[in-house]
């Protein structure tokens, strides 16, 4: 059986979990931190145990899921549609995703407050990404039109880290502010069992990690 390592906070994670429960293959999730560098050169979740190897990196996870059980589809049998699927989840990772990471360490994590020189062009960097993406997606109802597709699995997780971090250390959801109307939309997708299940697995795990931080403070 496949063995999908990481854990439920890993937006990576999560977008590679929602598109194997997507299309019902069978697999065991396994709990382990970052820096597990024994099948992850870059030390990163997620990656994929199989029975012809390890893999990593989520959009290798998620095309080699596409190629290996190809029903049901999560990119368009149209060579352009397909590319357009592709084409927004770059922009999404590439200039959203990867810019607001750089927030993360202050927004989430207790780290120091960064630089303003530099959050200042991280933010100019991130409304420029969220702008192409605007320009990209549908939404109608799905990121890419009418069919749930793998940029989906992509946006479904990626929105609301990117709006949450920029609210933490902005003061503002500028993914909102972008014109991206991502709760709706976020509350449409977990109209889906597996949304839903990935929702409810990241939440048990988050709370789970709250209790564990409060139970150490309180022993001193």
């Amino acid at each position: 059986m496949l063995k999908l390592c990481g854990f439920p906070l890993s937006n990576y994670h999560n977008k590679a979990k929602l598109v194997l429960l997507e299309k019902g293959v069978p697999f065991e999730e396994v709990l382990v931190p970052g820096g597990a560098l024994e099948h992850s050169p870059m030390g990163k979740v997620p990656y994929l145990l199989t029975d012809e190897g390890a893999l990593c990196e989520s959009q290798a996870i998620v095309e080699y899921a596409e190629a290996r059980w190809p029903a049901p589809a999560l990119l368009p049998q149209d060579p352009w549609a397909a590319a357009k699927v592709r084409e927004l989840n770059i922009v999404l990772e590439l200039h959203v995703e990867l810019v607001a990471r750089q927030l993360y360490g202050q927004a989430f994590f207790g780290m120091p407050a960064l630089p303003e020189k530099f959050t200042e062009r991280v933010l100019g960097q991130l409304e420029k990404g969220l702008r192409a993406f605007k320009q990209l997606a549908k939404f109608s109802p799905y990121v890419a039109g009418s069919s749930f597709t793998l940029a989906d699995c992509s946006a479904y997780v990626h929105l609301p880290v990117a709006a949450m971090a920029s609210r933490a250390v902005y003061g503002r959801d500028v993914v909102a502010e972008a014109g991206v109307d991502w709760k709706p939309y976020v509350k449409f997708i977990e109209e889906r069992p597996a949304a839903q299940k990935v929702a409810a697995d990241r939440k048990a795990d988050q709370q789970q990690r709250t209790a564990a931080i409060a139970a150490k403070v309180a022993q001193g």
